[in-house]
């Protein structure tokens, strides 16, 4: 059996019985099940219909999201999550750059890093060197005064939590945000790059092994070994590039308002809902939401 759901934004909710009613009828599913009043709902189907993705497409229309996947395994143990753009609601590189000047230069570079446009590795660098003789001190201004958190966060990692997930940060931006993000979210553990100081300036330079695509999937093999669960049990988020070996490894993988080219190869693509999306996707109810 597979389950199909519904979502609408949590900040303008307009999702209607009749739609559900009709794809209902038309797929031969099951009752629908209000997970949240006019935001998510879901009803169960026996197969994967063969114009899901032209559905798909036209709900997109609507300002909804639609998810198609099996009912079973679908409660995860483990949430493995990219930070900027995700997590929180930037990226933490251009906020720098545009600190140090060079802001627009930086948020070329990342766009077209994230669109897989360029190898990870070779931009960052790039994009590194261009804060030398940044002082160290702008990245706790950054934090207090441009960091915001994306919406829905603390409930998706409280209430996985609760239910006895694990939950692990894991980045290819830098340890100095990450462990901020980590701690105020309640991340088990995060991992990032770490920006080289020498007497408070930055060098323009990262410690090695850079932590780019590979890394993230090695995260994933090492910590879903280490809890002695299957990857299978892991969903993960993120929405670029470099996500995409861990979103296609783990066992639900969600492109959460992903460049382009990156949603194009996920089946799970939240454009319209916030975190709290990848608590309804496992099938959780608004009223069982921690945190909120």
């Amino acid at each position: 059996m597979h389950v199909v759901t519904i979502l609408s934004s949590p900040n303008e909710p307009h999702l209607e019985a009749s739609l559900l009613d009709s794809l209902r009828n038309a797929w031969g599913g099951g009752d629908v099940v209000w997970l949240a009043p006019d935001e998510a709902a879901e009803f169960e189907i026996p197969q994967v219909p063969d114009n899901r993705w032209d559905v798909w497409e036209e709900v997109q229309r609507m300002g909804l999201d639609m998810v198609v996947q099996p009912v079973e395994g679908r409660q995860k143990k483990m949430l493995l999550a990219d930070m900027d753009s995700t997590m929180i609601q930037q990226e933490c590189i251009d906020e720098l750059a545009d600190e140090a000047g060079v802001g627009d230069r930086v948020a070329s570079i990342t766009a077209r890093a994230m669109n897989g446009e360029l190898d990870f590795e070779d931009a960052l660098l790039e994009r590194v060197g261009l804060l030398k003789g940044l002082r160290e001190s702008v990245i706790d201004k950054v934090l207090v005064e441009r960091i915001t958190f994306m919406p829905g966060g603390r409930e998706l990692i409280a209430t996985m939590k609760a239910a006895g997930g694990y939950a692990a940060l894991v980045s290819g931006g830098f340890t100095a945000f990450t462990r901020k993000v980590a701690k105020e979210l309640n991340f088990d553990e995060n991992h990032a790059n770490i920006l080289l100081v020498e007497d408070g300036i930055l060098i323009g330079d990262v410690a090695r092994p850079i932590l780019g695509r590979e890394a993230k999937v090695e995260a994933l093999e090492r910590i879903s070994k280490h809890l002695q669960i299957e990857e299978s049990d892991v969903i993960a988020v993120g929405d670029g590039a470099n996500d995409l070996g861990m979103l296609g490894r783990a066992g639900t993988g969600v492109a959460l308002h992903a460049k382009p080219t990156v949603a194009a190869q996920c089946d799970v693509r939240i454009n319209f809902g916030d975190l709290t999306s990848l608590l309804y996707v496992q099938g959780y109810a608004k009223s069982e939401f921690i945190g909120s």
